[in-house]
């Protein structure tokens, strides 16, 4: 099968391309800055926000499969206007699309979601995502839309990278006590995408892990289980703040899970020290 990563380079994207290719895929790979670091891809460069760019590339290599893992948190352009590009080039060549959402389409206010939950972003960040799902859903109704959470790895993660920086004093910042979502490992995100691409379904579904745990809670579990002085985590309350984010957002994975062969660990789980 050719499967075409947009949005490789990523942390998630190269994880995608690793199993990918383990398991005989062909695959392609985009990036926008440079190629990521796994060998065997054949890397691309490739902006998604130029809808014509997008719709030539798709259209030399006809890939069976498209899974979309581009994003920029601040650019409406890409996380938006790129997802819709995507969608339209895939559904020109007739390749299967998995468009990876975010837990942020989502206010927090019923704090538990399942697929059927209508979004109500309250960040751009989080309406950027809702317009491409509903963009997707419309152009590309067979798609699968797979929405997550924190992705967590073994070291490679933004948030574990966050979480030694302050343990260590080379940066400032605390970690929330109410900010509450459900962490996933990038292993089990990336293996149960690409078993959604070589199923039959379609829709919505949520793909996390099955703990709610707060961001200071998961620094805890990750400075434990690299062995850092977790003492020195600094806490603190997201409520209250200037910067209007969703504080507690559980996505309900188990209408999901249930189809799928891959199980979602949660983060006490895969992020055990011992």
């Amino acid at each position: 099968m050719k499967i075409l990563i947009i949005g490789g380079s990523g942390f998630l994207g190269c994880e995608l391309a690793r199993q990918a290719l383990a398991t005989g895929n062909d695959v392609i790979a985009t990036h926008l800055t440079g190629p990521g670091e796994v060998d065997g891809v054949e890397w691309k460069p490739l902006d998604v926000r130029r809808r014509d760019d997008v719709a030539a590339l798709v259209d030399v290599l006809r890939p069976d499969v498209l899974i979309n893992a581009a994003y920029r948190q601040t650019n409406w352009a890409t996380t938006a206007n790129g997802a819709v590009h995507v969608a339209l080039a895939a559904a020109a060549t007739g390749g299967r699309l998995v468009h990876v959402s975010s837990d942020a389409v989502f206010s927090g206010a019923a704090v538990h979601y399942d697929e059927t939950c209508v979004p109500d972003p309250i960040t751009p960040y989080g309406a950027a995502k809702a317009a491409a799902e509903t963009a997707i859903q419309v152009i590309s109704p067979e798609s699968v839309i797979a929405r997550t959470s924190l992705i967590i790895g073994d070291g490679g993660s933004t948030h574990e990278s966050f979480v030694h920086a302050l343990a260590t004093g080379r940066r400032e910042g605390v970690l929330y006590t109410d900010d509450v979502r459900c962490p996933v490992h990038v292993v089990d995100l990336a293996a149960a995408l690409l078993e959604l691409a070589a199923s039959d379904l379609c829709g919505m579904h949520h793909v996390a892990g099955v703990d709610a745990v707060s961001r200071y809670d998961l620094g805890l579990l990750i400075a434990r289980r690299d062995g850092v002085d977790f003492d020195t985590l600094p806490a603190g309350c997201r409520a209250g703040t200037d910067v209007p984010v969703p504080l507690d957002v559980r996505l309900d994975c188990r209408a999901t899970q249930r189809r799928l062969r891959t199980r979602l660990r949660g983060a006490r789980e895969f992020l055990a020290s011992g």
